[in-house]
């Protein structure tokens, strides 16, 4: 996996920072077939009292991102790994299952023998941030959006509806169900 690490806030990562961070997602290549294909970009940021790593791995119709605090670069760097394991591991099933079938997303994936279910018990908590973001709509089906949505750890997701060809929005219900909200232009 090639990995590229940044620095934010005034921060730049030392060397030892890099090495590190690329030894440690070393261990996030059993999980694609082709990891040398696969990109991880980790941006450190530097607080007053503590270090934040986001991790972002984009694949061709999946995004895995992780965001972790911590007092040292190090521990944001492992805790955010760990995160991202949860997220492969906990969305397993829906990878094999339902996405297996479709051409050119389970080429990006280990086999289904690399994960070991019993291992699933990290929990993604959320963090609450406000910020301002410009997205991309990308034509997808609504199976998709979700699929998307759960990789991200996100409780909504907006995309252009590749079978309406109208903006839509689906998102998770307080009864853990899924929404659907589409634009009438």
């Amino acid at each position: 996996m090639r990995v590229i690490v940044r620095g934010k806030n005034k921060y730049t990562p030392t060397e030892s920072v890099a090495d590190y961070a690329t030894k440690k997602l070393a261990r996030m290549d059993t999980y694609f077939r082709n990891p040398d294909a696969v990109t991880a970009n980790v941006l450190c940021k530097e607080y007053a009292n503590y270090y934040e790593v986001e991790i972002t791995i984009p694949t061709k119709n999946l995004t895995l991102r992780a965001e972790v605090k911590d007092d040292t670069i190090n521990g944001a760097i492992d805790l955010s790994i760990d995160k991202l394991e949860g997220q492969m591991r906990r969305h397993k099933d829906k990878v094999y299952s339902s996405l297996k079938r479709r051409k050119g997303v389970s080429g990006h994936y280990a086999s289904e023998d690399d994960f070991d279910l019993k291992q699933l018990q990290t929990e993604v908590k959320a963090i609450n941030l406000v910020k301002e973001k410009k997205i991309d709509l990308k034509p997808m089906n609504v199976d998709d959006a979700i699929t998307q949505m759960e990789m991200l750890g996100h409780d909504f997701f907006i995309f252009l509806n590749s079978e309406t060809n109208k903006v839509s929005v689906v998102y998770l219900r307080d009864d853990k169900d899924y929404g659907i909200i589409e634009t009438n232009l």
